[in-house]
């Protein structure tokens, strides 16, 4: 997926009116020098909350866990996984269907002074079939939003047309055999088939 596919996602995710996974955010200054681990568990208002934003039929658990390390010019670099599982229809047969999500996180933060420098670093190269590193998030008043940025990687996690194991698109069966067609007779006339060459021989008589 490349940059402008995870901000679109980003985009429905960060919406002020929809930020379903809330965690009470890490301070900066308060990340000790030899890391900090975090782990933060969606209640039942955050999983209700982001079955509706992506269309799920339901948000049966979330959990992320995250690695955070501060950098010496600033940047905090965050790693970690969230894990879901998930209530969808089946694209194909319709039916409910549950799937496990295991999505990896691996972002840089940085003071916003960094932001504009650090991005032009890793601007997609619309020829290049190369997926880029995701650009830096800027630290918000000195703090790292843990419940957004799992939202995130859950929202994108998400497969849209989800399909459940053994199904597949079957075109409908052709009604009837071609040689069943109404006009099929005709055109075998026309083809010289059935024709008058395929007529019993008249048998001669004196008249002929």
């Amino acid at each position: 997926m490349s940059s402008r596919d995870r901000d679109s996602a980003r985009e429905t995710a960060r919406d002020p009116a929809k930020d379903p996974w809330r965690a009470p955010p890490v301070i900066v200054a308060q990340i000790p020098e030899a890391g900090l681990h975090r782990e933060i568990e969606a209640d039942q208002t955050a999983r209700t909350a982001i079955a509706a934003i992506a269309g799920l039929r339901e948000v049966m658990s979330a959990h992320a866990s995250f690695d955070l390390v501060q950098q010496h010019d600033g940047k905090v670099h965050v790693e970690g996984r969230v894990r879901a599982r998930i209530g969808q229809t089946c694209v194909v047969t319709l039916d409910p269907i549950e799937t496990e999500l295991d999505e990896p996180i691996d972002q840089m933060f940085a003071p916003p002074d960094q932001i504009p420098e650090l991005a032009d670093l890793v601007e997609d190269d619309p020829t290049s079939e190369v997926e880029t590193a995701d650009p830096p998030e800027p630290i918000v008043g000195g703090q790292i939003d843990l419940g957004r940025l799992a939202a995130d990687a859950l929202f994108l996690g998400i497969d849209p047309y989800p399909r459940k194991p053994g199904a597949l698109f079957e075109l409908p069966a052709e009604a009837g055999k071609p040689g069943d067609h109404p006009f099929a007779a005709l055109k075998a006339l026309k083809s010289g088939e059935g024709g008058p060459k395929d007529a019993p021989e008249r048998k001669k008589t004196g008249e002929d």
